[in-house]
Parts: structure tokens; C-alpha cells; sequence
């Protein structure tokens, strides 16, 4: 195996594939796993790495050389077949192990037989449209743990020309700045005196309540 992170994708439905071929696209090697001998085969057409077993196999993940992966995205819409996979990788130790969610339940069940992140697609995406619908700052958010969201946003008009002291985000909002990017540039936990540029990249973090106040104030 080379030095270069590593990564197993379990399952090649819709969310599985999308995941795979945007990490190849990224330079990283992936194993493929998927049962359905039919989608395999157009698989393997766009995907360099594609095996055909049941991924309850405990043999064929061995075979597969599963324990020598940094990470195993088990992308199954299969109950049964999810949580088995979770319970053999924690078996075999695969550091992070990360699980596609059916439900709030199938996340308990995960969680407690060894996952280590839980991804819940659909309604990722959905809050991801409703931070677009009621802004046109937001660029995108990623929820870190459980009440707490990093939110990268363009400049809001209001602050434009004002620096992060006169803006007092932290006080009037209770989010934090984290980084601004400028030019390329980033520029990490930015000084009281930066002052907000059109063409800047905020990213804050804070907790959903407070982010989602946040957002109306600088949408109105």
C-alpha cells in the first residue's frame, strides 16, 4: 500500500458511487465493493477498482485486504448489511469507518457497533438548499459534531468596509471567525483590525441556533 491515504467504498448505490469517483478524481485509490454483479460491470466502466461480493463476507473483506484501509465508507442502503459491515471493520480495526444513515435508529445501532461517523445525505443536502434559500451569502456549512457547524460564507454587504472589531460578530451573534481566505490566501483566527473585503471567504463557526439567527440578521 502506498503512503497516500487509502479509502474502501461498500456499495455503489447513487450516494456510494458519487463518493468513489470524487475521490479518484482527487488522486486517491479506492476499493469498490458491490454486490449487484449488473452494476459492478457499468461501474467499473468510470471506476479503476471494482469487486463483486457481499460485503457481510467476513472472508471476502479479508481477501480484499479490507484491514490495510484508512477509511471504509459503507454505503449500503441494506440494514442488515450496513450493520454487519460496521461490526467486521471495527473487527478489524479500520480506523475511521464511516456509515451512510438510513435512519436515527440505524445511527444508534452503527455508533454502537463501531462506527465512527455517521452521514446523513439526504438531509445534509436538504439543509444545505434551506442556508442557500435564505441567504445569498451562505456558500456552503459542514456540521462537525453533534449542535456545532462550520459556515462559509461570501462578505455580507452590511460589513463590507468594517473590521472584525466593529463588527463584533462574537458578542451581537455568539459565532466565531475562524479563517477569512483573501486572494488565495487564508488567513487563520484573523486579527481584531481585518477589515471585510467584497471578494472575501468567512468561514464561522458557532452553534445552528446561533448560526441561524445569524443568517436571518445578515439576510434582511
Amino acid at each position: 500500500m502506498s503512503d497516500k491515504k487509502q479509502f474502501a467504498v461498500l456499495g455503489l448505490g447513487r450516494f456510494g458511487r458519487n463518493v468513489a469517483l470524487t475521490l479518484e478524481k482527487m488522486g486517491y485509490e479506492v476499493l469498490c465493493v458491490e454486490k449487484d454483479a449488473d452494476i459492478a460491470a457499468h461501474m467499473a466502466e468510470v471506476l479503476t477498482n471494482v469487486v463483486i461480493f457481499d460485503i457481510r463476507d467476513a472472508q471476502a473483506l479479508d481477501q480484499a485486504g479490507i484491514s490495510n484501509f484508512d477509511t471504509v465508507v459503507i454505503a449500503t442502503t441494506n440494514l442488515e448489511a450496513s450493520l454487519m459491515a460496521t461490526m467486521l471493520c471495527s473487527e478489524r480495526n479500520i480506523p475511521e469507518i464511516v456509515v451512510k444513515a438510513i435512519d436515527e435508529r440505524h445511527s444508534v445501532m452503527a455508533k454502537k457497533l463501531g462506527a465512527t461517523k455517521m452521514i446523513f445525505p439526504e438531509r445534509d443536502t436538504a439543509r444545505r438548499v434551506a442556508m442557500h434559500l435564505i441567504s445569498n451569502n451562505t456558500v456552503d456549512y459542514m456540521e462537525i459534531a453533534a449542535d456545532i457547524t462550520i459556515l462559509s460564507l461570501n462578505t455580507p454587504k452590511k460589513f463590507l468596509g468594517k473590521n472584525l472589531m466593529e463588527s463584533n460578530w462574537r458578542s451581537t451573534y455568539n459565532v466565531n471567525i475562524i479563517a477569512v481566505v483573501r486572494n488565495n490566501q487564508t488567513i487563520v483566527t484573523p486579527p481584531p483590525t481585518l477589515t471585510f473585503q467584497a471578494d472575501d471567504k468567512i468561514f464561522v463557526i458557532g452553534s445552528q441556533a446561533a448560526l441561524s439567527k445569524f443568517e436571518q440578521d445578515i439576510s434582511d
